[in-house]
């Protein structure tokens, strides 16, 4: 394991290497082994990672759209506020 010391300009880069790395700590806690070492194992080949990541994908259009409907279903709740005087 390394250890490097980062000056972060931005909050949001900060942000996000946070959540990698607590990503990463949920991952080797569940599977025992990293990424890198699953890897140069050959515990998984390209094929398998190209299937993992084809998945992530589609889980990740399903979340846009589920997020989407949510943000028309507030836009509606709004219009129909300032329509019928509630807003």
């Amino acid at each position: 394991m390394n250890k490097k010391e980062v000056i972060f300009r931005d909050p949001l880069v900060e942000q996000v290497v946070d959540q990698f790395i607590d990503r990463s700590d949920v991952g080797f806690e569940k599977y025992k082994i990293t990424l890198d070492e699953e890897r140069k194992t050959k515990v998984k080949d390209l094929a398998r990672y190209l299937e993992d990541t084809k998945q992530e994908l589609m889980d990740a259009v399903l979340y846009i759209q589920s997020a989407q409907n949510s943000l028309e279903d507030i836009d509606n709740f709004l219009r129909w506020g300032r329509e019928h005087g509630k807003i």
